[in-house]
């Protein structure tokens, strides 16, 4: 990942820095492997993420077409 330093503005660039981090989802995995996840854990976890997002596309193909 790389970050341009502009005119020795390093706050400008470790906000954007952050940013690129939040959108890769780098700070989600570094709290996810803080400690063990059991197998049974993680298939929980991996489960209720795949049914919220389901959900979300669902919300946002209603919203489009207006059902």
């Amino acid at each position: 990942m790389l970050v341009v330093v502009r005119d020795n503005n390093v706050d400008q660039a470790l906000k954007a820095l952050k940013k690129k981090m939040q959108r890769e989802g780098i700070f989600r995995e570094m709290k996810r492997r803080r400690s063990y996840e059991k197998p049974s854990e993680r298939r929980a976890r991996e489960k209720a993420e795949a049914v919220r997002r389901a959900r979300k596309l669902e919300r946002k193909r209603v919203e489009r077409e207006g059902f």
